[in-house]
Formats: structure tokens, sequence, C-alpha cells
């Protein structure tokens, strides 16, 4: 065995004998959790008030909240609501906060969800550049990160390249990211983007879009 892999640095050490660090980041996973929760709560009373016009198996669905240690080497945790799953035909509404990163909101679709609301998002275009969205590039749908080469800012996009990027694509994703600092104001932000997407494909532009 080469003993220069198992070896620890100084930096390594200090943090290995200090339990204090690993215990003050549990407690902030369970408050992300609990944030999370928050957030699917005001989602569900939302969407009770509110008649869009979605796929009976989209209403219908039910959340999920998620977590795990290694998106890039570092942890998550991911509420999905409304989501559907199956093969290549997908419909989510992705909250996911990435440790050291950011929050965000993201709306994926692909297969017949992807044909059938791409009109709605085309339309969109106007709100989405102004409001301050992204929209994926990339080839792998399951990439949440807004590094170049990933996402772009709709912004950045004349109307035609968005338009042929979202007829175009294998997928859609939309997507708005919060900084971590915005941690007490947080839940309100993403219900915000949540309203926001969800009327957007919900074809309820007019209600404050």
């Amino acid at each position: 065995m080469d003993e220069a892999k198992i070896r620890l640095s100084q930096k390594e050490l200090e943090l290995v004998s200090n339990t204090e660090w690993i215990l003050t980041k549990n407690e902030v996973i369970t408050k992300a959790k609990l944030l999370l929760g928050n957030v699917l709560d005001q989602q569900i009373k939302w969407l009770s008030l509110h008649n869009l016009i979605l796929p009976a198996e989209i209403k219908e669905s039910s959340p999920k909240i998620s977590k795990g240690e290694n998106y890039r080497g570092l942890p998550y945790m991911v509420l999905d609501h409304p989501r559907l799953f199956d093969k290549g035909d997908v419909f989510a509404l992705r909250t996911l906060f990435w440790w050291g990163n950011f929050f965000s909101t993201t709306l994926q679709l692909s297969g017949r969800y992807k044909r059938k609301f791409s009109d709605n998002i085309i339309h969109a275009y106007s709100f989405l550049a102004r409001e301050g969205y992204t929209v994926s590039l990339g080839e792998d749908p399951w990439q949440h990160h807004f590094e170049a080469g990933n996402h772009i800012a709709v912004s950045k996009m004349k109307k035609a390249e968005f338009e042929k990027s979202i007829k175009e694509g294998k997928f859609i994703k939309l997507a708005h990211r919060v900084g971590i600092d915005q941690w007490n104001n947080v839940p309100a932000i993403l219900i915000g983007h949540f309203k926001e997407l969800l009327k957007i494909i919900g074809n309820s532009q007019n209600e404050g879009l």
C-alpha cells in the first residue's frame, strides 16, 4: 500500500480531531430539510388555491425530499414537487440546496411534457429574460451547476436562439438560483420562482407575469 495515500496533512489532522465542525454541518443539513419542508407546505397550499392547466398525473404526483453527500464532492438536498419520472417523459419542478454554492429552482421537462409545454415557455421569453432565469444548453439533464457550458442566462440570448434551444434540445431546463447568503429570506424567494414557472406552463401568463 502507498502510505502517502493514507497519511493526513496537518489541516486534515486538525479537522478529524475536531467534532464541532461536523456537528455544525449536521445541524445545517437538518435545518435545510426543515426549510425545504416549509417550502413544500407552501407549494401544496398555493397549488390547492390555483386551478392551473396541468396533466392530471402531474397534479396527483407525490412530493419527495432526498439528500446526498456527493454532488461534485459536496452535500445536497432536493425537493421534487410536482414530479413525474417515466422513462423518457420527465416533469419535475426541483428545489435544490447545494452546500457552499446556492439554492435553485429548476423546471425540467422531456418527452411528451417537453412537447406539450414548449410553446408556453417560448411565449414567456421576455419574462424569463427580465427576471434572471437561465436555460440549460448542456447534454446531461442531471447536471445542476451554473457553470459555462451548462446554463446560460436567457437575457444573453436572442429570442430566436432561445426558441431554437427549446424546440431542438433533448430536454428543457429553466432555472433560477439564490445565494446561500439569502438563507433567512430564501423560502419566500423559492416560492416566488415556483409560482412563476408553474404559471408559465400552466397557461396562466397573465397572472402577474
